[in-house]
């Protein structure tokens, strides 16, 4: 009999889904209004303790909207980590500002260390209070820092060095809804809440879905309020179609909603699950040697949304060989992102001090997460693992 196939990460599907978006089916509310919207955007603000929430079509789009919101335009320069998947990273090209690209630290986040020398060695605060870079004479007017993996990035320090530059900061938590800091200044306080501006994902392969669908979180009123009018065509006058500025059809529909809310139900549970497993996965991988399991910031609870087998000594030719040996077992595996300066839209783009990413890049594989894994597959995938590793 052939094994069943094992999906890298995929929805959990099993909780009142269908009873909501029934309720918004019955209700003929299947756009852009609605009361589950509503009804979601309260509930991420009352789970992470954000001050509001602005409900949109994707997590591309809130960073978009962000970076919109705190003026980023031609001319000016945004601080991305160059380890990230491109979505955190082309909205800053949409507003026709260049991104600088900068290392990880060993938890995958951006590198506070560099951040702060990169603003040292290679930028001036000029009398009008702003920050340029010397080289380019871009103005420095973001930072969108990314919690990679369900990871959190050393906030701490990242908020400081923001606050001494007067640099506003955008928390990409497109991949960390539910992390949150358990120690330090910043004891409960959830991934996507410590920034100006934060923002979530629920596309298929995140820890709760609505398909596809974004949030936007602040503690600022008018940031949410000027995002939400961004997200429904800027409409200043909707009766007379009265436009006063340039807006997007980003706004999310009352059926993802109406999963969101199902899917947020049970995001404790998501959690609990995915730390058994990603357990189970680093009790098995410890006797291989030269391999481990990364791990996190042992300073928060984290949602351990993805594993990353990290391959010391290994090769990128015999990463592959790996994700490919465990595709002919039926196991779904996939390498770390490409790293986004080296992608062709991006060439001679500003970076600074590129090593440690590099380093990821070539020997982490990303193995089965979803939150319907049972233990059964991650012995099985840990068995396909140890035969092709030990």
């Amino acid at each position: 009999m052939e094994e069943k196939f094992i999906p890298l990460s995929v929805p959990n599907i099993k909780g009142n889904e269908i009873k909501y978006v029934t309720e918004a089916l019955e209700a003929e509310w299947v756009s852009t209004g609605g009361a589950m919207i509503n009804r979601f955007e309260q509930d991420i603000a009352e789970y992470v303790h954000a001050g509001g929430a602005a409900a949109c079509q994707s997590g591309t789009a809130g960073i978009h909207m962000a970076l919109r919101y705190l003026g980023v335009g031609a001319g000016d320069a945004v601080i991305v980590p160059a380890l990230t998947f491109i979505a955190a990273v082309n909205p800053v090209r949409y507003e026709g500002a260049e991104p600088v690209f900068m290392d990880c630290d060993d938890s995958l986040c951006m590198d506070p260390v560099k951040l702060a020398e990169f603003f040292s060695a290679e930028c001036e605060k000029k009398p009008d209070g702003a920050v340029y870079h010397t080289r380019t004479s871009k103005k420095i007017k973001a930072i969108v820092v990314v919690h990679i993996f369900g990871n959190m990035a050393d906030m701490e320090s990242i908020t400081d060095i923001a606050a001494e530059y007067g640099v506003p900061l955008v928390e990409d938590a497109t991949e960390a809804l539910g992390t949150c800091y358990t120690e330090g200044r910043y004891k409960g306080r959830f991934a996507g809440t410590i920034g100006n501006i934060g923002v979530y994902s629920f596309n298929g392969n995140k820890i709760i879905t609505t398909g596809g669908g974004g949030m936007v979180v602040s503690n600022d009123r008018e940031a949410l309020e000027r995002i939400r009018y961004f997200s429904t065509q800027a409409k200043d006058d909707a009766a007379n179609f009265i436009h006063n500025d340039i807006g997007y059809n980003y706004r999310m529909t009352n059926i993802q909603a109406a999963m969101g809310v199902a899917q947020l139900e049970r995001l404790e549970e998501f959690i609990g699950i995915k730390k058994r497993n990603y357990l189970r996965y680093k009790a098995g991988l410890e006797g291989i040697n030269g391999v481990e399991l990364l791990g996190f910031r042992p300073d928060i609870r984290t949602n351990y949304w993805f594993y990353s087998v990290y391959l010391q000594n290994k090769t990128s030719k015999e990463r592959q060989a790996l994700i490919d040996g465990l595709a002919q077992r039926g196991i779904q595996s996939r390498p770390i992102w490409g790293l986004i300066p080296d992608q062709k839209p991006y060439a001679g783009s500003i970076e600074y001090r590129l090593e440690v990413c590099r380093k990821y890049y070539e020997r982490v594989v990303n193995i089965p997460c979803s939150s319907n894994l049972s233990e059964a597959d991650v012995d099985r995938v840990l068995g396909a693992l140890k035969e092709l590793l030990g």
